[in-house]
């Protein structure tokens, strides 16, 4: 297991990942101006589901480090500053039948050399909020790290933001505790909740 670490790459490899409704794939420039349309507060349709104009303040971009944005060069900024990290790998989940996008997660915080990973700057547009994508995409991942010898995967986020909290912990995510003051996001003090899976527990939160 140990020896795994001298395998894996600092910057996550750039893989796809498919299940039965979503497709991750590495995120380009190219994807900005559908990743806006999806989350820039219109009405939207995905996967069969529809909603009317929304506040994408609120429903999407709040706890993000960016957002919202005017236009999709802004988006494309963001994106392209989480996705330039050396310790991370940033996709665009798309539905795997026709391809349209539905948001975008990153594998993130990699660190090979203790065996540990995280999933984060997750977000989806809110036509799929609560279809069951949130659940699939962080089996894809949870799948896939794990494969790769990683012994620990991570969930962050602000200990404010209840539904991400609520999700990790549905998810089989264990909650470690707050880190207070951990940083400044938007100009406002974030204390972050940490959760983690290991390996060993994998299996048994997967089923």
């Amino acid at each position: 297991m140990l020896a795994r670490r001298a395998d894996l790459p600092a910057k996550p490899a750039a893989v796809n990942l498919e299940g039965d409704r979503v497709l991750l794939r590495p995120y380009g420039a190219a994807d900005a101006p559908e990743l806006h349309t999806i989350s820039d507060g219109s009405a939207v349709t995905r996967l069969g589901r529809s909603i009317p104009a929304y506040d994408h303040e609120e429903l999407i971009w709040r706890f993000l480090p960016g957002g919202p944005f005017d236009d999709a060069a802004g988006l494309d900024e963001y994106q392209q500053a989480v996705a330039n990290r050396p310790d991370t790998r940033t996709y665009v989940v798309a539905d795997r039948v026709t391809g349209e996008l539905l948001g975008s997660a990153s594998i993130m915080s990699n660190d090979p050399g203790a065996l540990k990973i995280e999933i984060g700057s997750i977000w989806y547009s809110p036509a799929v909020q609560g279809s069951g994508v949130a659940t699939e995409v962080t089996q894809l991942v949870a799948d896939h790290v794990f494969g790769l010898g990683y012994q620990r995967f991570e969930w962050k986020c602000n200990s404010d933001n209840i539904r991400s909290r609520a999700f990790a912990e549905r998810f089989g995510f264990r909650f470690e505790g707050i880190q207070d003051a951990h940083m400044i996001v938007k100009g406002r003090r974030r204390d972050t909740a940490w959760f983690r899976i290991l390996a060993a527990e994998w299996p048994e939160v997967r089923r």
